[in-house]
């Protein structure tokens, strides 16, 4: 078998596996999808927060299949011995992990096709087919870190440790970095705290794609530096658990 037969299987095995997990699939798609509709749509009324948070809350719509995926996946998968399966098998370590994030960028892609609707249908959110599209790209390519900062947590903590280690960063990083609403609602040593977190700078990232947000480059600056620490730690943690 070829590296790309391999890929292609074990990127199909693992949507598959999202498929077949419907106490995964649906608290993850409807927990942002209704968040969004409660404070961007039914509170919004088709204003300029309609489209402030469909920004931010697709940044949340695609945290959660990262963490999650990789964080709590990745440690159930390494208590049941199958990591160690997949080191004697003769593949390659790195399309098991590609086959991941796969899963998860099609699920986010889900997500992110549902959450677009709703504004767009119901929150009267209207952009240029071009801008639809950058914040497509960004909000897709934004799980990358915290796919990282989740295969971090399954590589160091057990399964059932990793689900309340998973879920209070995930809420923690939403909330602290302004993604349910908007950063300057909270007091000042809140949005400094906030603005040290890589949800933060993800945020602002596509709210600069809709002309809401400054300083592109910064903040892509910021994540690029997130994204390798959390390689790094990463490749760490991949290191103490085989031994």
């Amino acid at each position: 078998m070829n590296i790309l037969t391999a890929l292609s299987r074990e990127c199909a095995a693992e949507t598959l596996k999202f498929l077949r997990a419907p106490e995964f699939l649906l608290p993850t798609i409807a927990f942002p999808v209704i968040f969004y509709s409660i404070f961007g749509v039914m509170m919004g009324r088709g204003g300029p927060q309609a489209a402030y948070l469909l920004a931010t809350f697709g940044v949340f719509a695609v945290m959660g299949p990262a963490m999650f995926g990789f964080g709590v996946g990745v440690a159930m998968e390494k208590d049941r011995g199958w990591l160690d399966l997949k080191r004697v098998a003769p593949m390659p370590v790195w399309i098991y992990l590609v086959s991941k994030l796969f899963g998860a960028l099609i699920f986010s892609a889900f997500t992110l096709a549902i959450l677009y609707a709703v504004g767009g249908w119901l929150g009267g959110v209207e952009l240029a087919r071009p801008i639809w599209g950058q914040l497509v790209l960004v909000h897709l390519s934004v799980t990358l870190p915290f796919a990282l900062l989740g295969l971090t947590i399954g590589f160091l903590v057990k399964g059932n440790g990793a689900v309340a280690i998973t879920n209070l960063i995930f809420l923690g990083l939403a909330l602290l970095g302004g993604l349910w609403m908007p950063a300057s609602m909270f007091p000042d040593w809140f949005q400094a705290v906030g603005s040290l977190t890589p949800s933060y700078h993800a945020g602002q990232t596509a709210l600069s794609v809709i002309g809401m947000g400054d300083d592109t480059g910064q903040h892509l600056s910021v994540l690029g530096l997130y994204t390798a620490g959390f390689a790094a730690l990463a490749m760490i943690a991949w290191g103490l658990q085989r031994r």
